[in-house]
């Protein structure tokens, strides 16, 4: 059991590190470069992680990196980076916390994993509790900002849930980084047309962009699909439920926003619907040496 909780904690630095993006991305980033924002989250990581493990991609991961590029990394950065900017952060944080049911029906659906009552009903709860947390008064909502954000939310539930399924055998590091290159170069010919020549950054920006890359990139996704191989679907969909929970952390300390009587009661649900997901903890079978190792230490590429 020791082992189990050892997972959920690692999982939880990636939607930790993700709740900081809205804030870092509409206090500090360009507005009006989304491609380029997502090339520049997307590439600097992947390369930082491909020279720590100097794998690449062979056989039929060559299309299974782009297609899982394209959906965990590329279109899906540029969708978040556009709900940032277009809707207020509540709003955005809500839509993706339903991330939690739909990762757990693609797990039904591709990876047997079956939704457990008890998961089924802390994905409620937590639902419950995020919008308790954010429910700070009639915002206006932009409806393309909408659609971002429930198409960014439903590609990378797909995506997690195939990445799960294709990885075995893949050291973590370069799952992560071929999906990050992939998801990076696909968008740079998009981003030379749509958006011109790559931005000049002036030290607060690239700061930032450094931030988002090395940390809320690089090390968040290299936590969240280790969790992934280890643990059910359901319980991961539920530990990232601490994204718009770090999100309105953020807000409190650094913004001043409120945080009266319906915020810490949604805290509350929010933290019993991820406990609701790890009393349900299901390990993947692997052998003991590996449960004492992390998986880019112990799994090398077929």
């Amino acid at each position: 059991m020791e082992a189990k909780w050892r997972w959920v904690l690692v999982t939880a630095i990636a939607p930790v590190a993700w709740g900081s993006v809205y804030f870092v991305t509409r206090e500090f980033l360009p507005a009006d470069l989304p491609l380029w924002g997502a090339v520049l989250r997307a590439l600097p990581a992947g390369l930082l992680l491909l020279v720590i493990r100097r794998e690449r991609p062979r056989r039929s991961w060559w299309w299974r990196a782009a297609s899982l590029g394209a959906l965990n990394m590329g279109v899906f950065f540029v969708l978040v980076y556009l709900s940032a900017q277009l809707l207020p952060t509540s709003i955005a944080s809500t839509i993706m916390a339903t991330s939690s049911m739909v990762m757990m029906l693609f797990a039904w659906l591709l990876v047997s994993e079956r939704p457990r009552v008890l998961s089924l009903v802390g994905a409620f709860v937590g639902l419950v509790g995020v919008v308790l947390m954010l429910a700070v008064g009639v915002q206006p909502v932009n409806p393309w900002g909408v659609v971002a954000s429930i198409a960014a939310m439903s590609m990378s539930s797909l995506g997690f849930i195939l990445a799960k399924r294709w990885g075995s055998g893949v050291d973590v590091l370069s799952l992560t980084s071929w999906q990050l290159i992939a998801g990076g170069v696909m968008l740079v010919p998009a981003a030379l047309i749509w958006e011109g020549m790559p931005p000049t950054l002036d030290a607060s920006k690239l700061a930032a962009f450094a931030y988002v890359s090395v940390v809320a990139t690089a090390l968040a996704f290299v936590a969240w699909f280790s969790g992934l191989r280890r643990l059910a679907a359901g319980t991961v969909g539920l530990i990232g439920l601490l994204n718009p929970v770090t999100g309105v952390l953020l807000g409190t300390l650094v913004a001043g926003d409120p945080f009266g009587p319906g915020q810490f009661l949604g805290l509350a649900l929010v933290f019993a619907a991820i406990l609701m997901g790890s009393c349900q903890l299901q390990v993947a079978g692997r052998s003991s040496r590996q449960e004492r190792s992390l998986p880019w230490e112990s799994e090398r590429l077929s």
